[in-house]
């Protein structure tokens, strides 16, 4: 029997949670007491490890691009996220505004009109302000925010999906060591993992914060210049703006995140449309074509150029920083992703993570960029290379100043700045809470509140101490250590795909099969009998309880009688039976039956009464193993039938077994997720 969930005042990992609490003060103190001495520190440090182990940083983005693209187009693209029978938890939209929200909505705000116009005003090879430059800009600007940081968060969030929905260990970055270290992840190796990520998160989203108030606070200066751009404001700003994150980390995922994210995602297309349409619309249109192309055509060399004959600091200030930056980020945004990313195959969550996004932030730069260096070449407004190189937070505004109807787009955007600022924070906090609980995702709503107070409070207090680069820094050189985590989760996806594999060979078959040869000459009928009629609710609970039952108990009696461990379980609340045989140190067996209630097919009505004012269901008993629904039913089986088919799985089973010798890396019996009454689809109940 499963245990009825109970109500949990905390469900804090004290191992996490005390570590990450401390470090994240300490650290904080000492930026606010000496936050010259910790800039030095910082920026000494991302030297070292920029000169240092750049090559490094670049072969492991590679590395994570290649991985996650391939594994999507191999056999293992069907696998599910999560049971064979789980559909996905959101729609594709709102799957898609959520993830984008959480991803980089803020940074495309930021860097969507500045970055072209820096790099066109001094890009990493060749002279400034000419057509080449212009060209390079919108390539590198592809390059630094396509496919490369999506595979970054792809993979994380990939794996952590998989093995948290797939194999029931705990959405948590740990699991993705499981298959290397083994139940040694509840231990200190995995608190410490966990810590590492709280820590990258908990400054990450402080720094991304620290960017979006100076972008609010130049927003909010452009539309009433007396408002001025200071510290003040901008502490002002994160004050409101983490109650608002607040009240929509309390309302939880499906009614906070999931909708301001698809108000944020209503508000960034309007603005795309709005600068395409009063923008020079064709020159867009070819800037993106000619970009795409271009991107595509170099994106292997310049996924490998160090500029290793060319030594300057741009490779470190902008590739390195984005992607360091990135992979900072990663446990924050990849945990989150895979949050949202139930029911899904392998090959939809690749498709839909690299591809959707990345032509998204094509068009996005290719509309504002594009026309940014349109107005500077062929408009002649030189003022704006200027006015982005002096600050650029404003480059955005400056550029709504050469449009039509300036102050209203501006206050949109300052709009769209607070909910993603808002959309960041809350997203943030889900996933540290998750992390400071062991996984757990449903945790009190004061914990997730202690958790949006503290990344604005750590914002706050960096503003307030001038630290906010510094822990920028830092950010960065934290993403030395997590992409060796990433290498290593990488492999240990692979080899449990590897070992899904053998699986699949050992168990699939088709239904027929099950039901031919020896499983009596009585069958066919009873089959027959079984596909023209519709039995109700009651008699599928009588046929369970007595014929499935005892057929259950038989083959249990037996098994025990051989010295195995087997268990008959009944769930009466969520209509269910299933037999258990367990294995130290194996994968255990599990066979269920569950009661499913459909509707009634066309062809079934003129053999019954229709009403048309209800919808008329029937119900099915059919079988689930571990991996999922097998789509088969067993209603009208005798005894002898049913002992048949359990055994015929028990065998594929136990094939299972014998051709994975050794290379089982989990003992799924402590991480069943197919006996936990969340995972149980709503019509059983």
């Amino acid at each position: 029997m499963t245990d009825a969930p109970r109500e949990k005042t905390s469900t804090i990992l004290i191992p996490v949670f005390v570590p990450a609490v401390l470090v994240i003060v300490l650290l904080v103190v000492g930026t606010i007491s000496n936050p010259v001495l910790a800039g030095e520190v910082f920026s000494s440090t991302l030297s070292y490890i920029t000169r240092t182990f750049g090559w490094f940083y670049m072969l492991c983005v590679a590395f994570f691009l290649v991985f996650i693209v391939s594994i999507a187009f191999t056999r293992w693209g069907h696998i599910k996220l999560g049971p064979d029978h789980a559909d996905p938890q959101y729609s594709f939209p709102a799957w898609f505004a959520m993830l984008f929200s959480a991803g980089y909505g803020i940074a495309l705000l930021f860097f969507g009109v500045a970055e072209p116009v820096l790099h066109y005003s001094s890009p990493p090879a060749g002279a400034g302000e000419t057509v080449d430059a212009a060209r390079q800009a919108m390539q590198i600007a592809f390059f630094h925010w396509g496919f490369h940081i999506w595979a970054i968060y792809g993979l994380v969030g990939l794996v952590l999906a998989y093995f948290a929905f797939r194999h029931g260990l705990p959405l948590s970055i740990r699991s993705a060591l499981y298959p290397l270290i083994g139940e040694r992840i509840y231990g200190p190796i995995g608190h410490t993992v966990d810590v590492f990520a709280i820590l990258g998160t908990m400054f990450g989203i402080a720094t991304t914060l620290g960017l979006s108030v100076a972008q609010i606070n130049a927003g909010l200066n452009y539309l009433w210049p007396e408002i001025p751009v200071n510290v003040t404001v901008q502490i002002i700003a994160i004050v409101l703006i983490t109650g608002l994150a607040i009240f929509s980390v309390v309302a939880g995922l499906d009614k906070g995140v999931k909708r301001l994210s698809i108000v944020n995602m209503c508000l960034a297309v309007a603005l795309m449309l709005f600068v395409f349409i009063v923008g020079p619309s064709i020159h867009i249109l070819e800037s993106f074509l000619q970009n795409t192309g271009s991107y595509l055509n170099n994106i292997v060399e310049r996924t490998f150029n160090l500029q290793a004959y060319s030594r300057s600091d741009w490779i470190g200030n902008w590739t390195l920083f984005i992607f360091g930056w990135t992979i900072a980020w990663a446990p924050f945004v990849g945990l989150f992703i895979a949050k949202i990313s139930r029911g899904r195959t392998i090959r939809q969550f690749v498709v839909g993570v690299m591809l959707v996004p990345s032509i998204f932030t094509f068009l996005w730069f290719s509309i504002f960029g594009d026309t940014a260096l349109n107005l500077i070449m062929n408009e002649g407004y030189r003022s704006l290379v200027d006015d982005v190189q002096a600050d650029h937070a404003v480059a955005l505004f400056k550029l709504y100043e050469l449009l039509p109807l300036s102050s209203i787009v501006s206050f949109i955007t300052v709009l769209l700045i607070v909910t993603f600022f808002v959309t960041s924070s809350d997203s943030g906090s889900l996933v540290i809470d998750s992390l400071a609980s062991g996984g757990v995702s449903n945790t009190p709503a004061w914990q997730r509140v202690f958790w949006a107070s503290a990344e604005g409070a750590v914002a706050a207090a960096l503003l307030l101490a001038g630290g906010l680069s510094a822990l920028q820094t830092m950010t960065i050189a934290s993403a030395l250590p997590f992409s060796l985590i990433m290498l290593v989760a990488a492999l240990g996806m692979w080899r449990a795909l590897i070992i899904e594999g053998h699986h699949h060979t050992s168990l699939q078959t088709e239904v027929q099969s099950r039901f031919s040869g020896t499983s009596g000459h009585g069958l066919w009928r009873r089959r027959l009998l079984g596909l023209v009629t519709f039995p109700d609710r009651a008699e599928v609970e009588e046929f369970i309880a007595t014929t499935v039952r005892k057929a259950m108990q038989r083959v249990q009696r037996e098994l025990t009688k051989q010295g195995w461990i087997a268990e008959v379980h009944v769930d009466e609340v969520n209509a269910r039976i299933y037999l258990e045989v367990i294995k130290e140190g194996q994968v255990d067996f599990t066979y269920e039956i569950r009661i499913l209630e459909h509707t009634l097919p066309d062809y079934a009505y003129p053999e019954m009464v229709h009403d048309e004012a209800q919808e008329n269901t029937y119900c099915r008993a059919e079988v689930f193993l571990r991996r999922g629904g097998q789509s088969y039913d067993i209603f009208g089986f005798d005894q002898h039938d049913i002992i048949t088919d359990i055994l015929d799985q028990f065998e594929k089973h136990l094939h299972f077994l014998h051709i994975s010798p050794g290379n089982l890396p989990w003992n799924m019996a402590e991480h069943d997720d197919m006996l936990v009454p969340e995972e149980i689809p709503a019509q059983v109940q």
